[in-house]
C-alpha cells in the first residue's frame, strides 16, 4: 500500500460571528472519496449554527500543485463565498496531475491543512484552524494517470514560453528580485549568527542545526534572485494556469519550476513595506521562491499566512514554511532601518 499524502489548501477562512476557532472543534467537516481512477473530490460541510464565509481563491487549484500566496489584509467581500449551517460545497481534482502515480496500484489518500478566519464583518484575516479528512484508498491505472501527468505539465510547457512581463511589471518583477536578494543574504547572515532570540521567535529553534538550515535556504533564495536572465525558475507576470482569483499575490507550481505574479502582486503590494509583517513585493518574491524544489520545496502548510499563523506552528513546521521565512526576512530588514 503506497500514501499520497495530499496537503489541501481549501481556502482562507472568515468566520460570520466572532469565535475562536483555535480553542473550541472545527464547524467544518472534511470528506474526500475517489470519483473515478485519479480524480478524488472533497466535500467541506459547515456543521456549525452560523454561516461562513470562505475564500475561493483555492476551489479550482489542485491541492498539492500551486503554491498560492494569500494576501493577508484588504481582501475584498467578493473574494468569499458563504457556507450556511448545514451546507456543503464540493471541489473536485485529478490527483495525477500533480503526483507520479504512474506505477499504478493501490494509494491511500488524505487531505490536511489549515484554514485562516477572520472576525465577524470583517475580511481580515485573524486565526486559523486545522483539518484532517478521512483516508481513501484508491485503485489507480497507472498508464492512464501517466497521460494525466504529462498532458498537465505538456500544457504548461506550452504555456510558459510567454515572455509577458513587460514595462511597468517587468520593472517591478525586477526589484522584487533584486530586493528578494538583498533580503535573503541579509537573512542568511543572521540565521548564522544573529540574536538566538530571532531565530526562536520563527523557528523555535536557535541549535546549529536549524541554524544551517535556515541559512542554507536563504543563500539559495539569494541566488534564485540574485540574477533575472538565469537560474532555476521562470517568473511570468499573466496568469498561465488560470489561479489568480481573488486575493491571490502570486503562486508557484514547483514541479515545472514557475512562479507567476497575479495583478494583485502589482497593484496591492509596495516594493518595500516599513511595517513589521505586512507583505510587499520583496518578501512575496522570496516566499515564492522558497517553494521551489531546487530551493527548499516549503508549504503553506495548508494555507498558514501571517505572523500569528507562524507562532502557531511547530517548529519543524516552521522550517518547512514559506511564510516564516519570509516575515524572518521582513523582521531583519525593519530592524537594520
Amino acid at each position: 500500500m503506497k500514501l499520497a499524502g495530499i496537503t489541501a489548501l481549501f481556502a482562507s477562512l472568515a468566520a460570520a460571528v466572532s469565535v475562536d476557532l483555535n480553542q473550541r472543534a472545527s464547524p467544518l467537516a472534511v470528506a474526500i472519496k475517489v470519483v473515478e481512477n485519479s480524480v478524488v473530490q472533497a466535500t467541506v460541510t459547515n456543521n456549525g449554527k452560523t454561516p461562513l464565509k470562505v475564500l475561493q481563491a483555492a476551489a479550482k487549484v489542485p491541492f498539492d500543485g500551486l503554491r498560492l500566496q494569500i494576501a493577508t489584509s484588504g481582501l475584498t467581500e467578493d473574494a468569499f463565498k458563504t457556507i450556511n449551517p448545514g451546507q456543503t460545497i464540493s471541489v473536485s481534482w485529478d490527483v495525477a496531475e500533480v503526483h507520479d502515480l504512474s506505477a499504478g496500484g493501490a494509494f491511500d489518500l488524505l487531505t490536511t491543512g489549515t484554514l485562516s478566519y477572520a472576525e465577524a464583518d470583517s475580511t481580515e484575516l485573524t486565526g486559523t484552524v486545522a483539518f484532517t479528512s478521512n483516508v481513501v484508498t484508491a485503485s489507480i491505472d497507472g498508464t492512464a494517470a501517466s497521460n494525466v501527468r504529462r498532458a498537465f505539465h505538456d500544457n504548461v510547457k506550452r504555456t510558459i514560453v510567454q515572455s509577458d512581463c513587460t514595462s511597468t511589471k517587468l520593472t517591478a518583477t525586477r526589484t522584487g528580485e533584486s530586493n528578494c536578494r538583498a533580503f535573503a543574504a541579509a537573512a542568511s547572515t543572521a540565521a548564522l549568527s544573529g540574536p538566538a532570540a530571532k531565530m526562536v521567535e520563527y523557528f523555535k529553534s536557535s541549535t546549529t542545526a536549524t541554524r544551517n538550515t535556515v541559512a542554507g535556504v536563504f543563500n539559495k533564495v539569494a541566488t534564485e534572485c540574485g540574477s533575472t536572465t538565469s537560474g532555476v525558475s521562470k517568473t511570468y507576470c499573466s496568469d498561465v494556469l488560470s489561479s489568480c482569483s481573488s486575493g491571490v499575490l502570486a503562486y508557484t507550481l514547483p514541479s515545472s519550476s514557475l512562479i507567476v505574479n497575479c495583478p494583485l502582486y502589482f497593484s496591492a503590494l509596495p516594493a518595500v513595506t516599513s511595517t513589521c509583517h505586512a507583505q510587499d513585493q520583496a518578501t512575496c518574491t522570496l516566499h515564492e521562491t522558497t517553494h521551489l524544489s531546487q530551493i527548499k520545496g516549503t508549504t503553506d502548510q495548508g494555507g498558514c499566512y501571517g505572523y500569528s499563523c507562524v507562532q502557531s506552528l511547530t517548529a519543524s513546521q516552521n522550517l518547512n514554511h514559506a511564510d516564516t521565512y519570509a516575515l524572518f526576512a521582513n523582521a531583519l530588514f525593519l530592524s537594520r532601518l
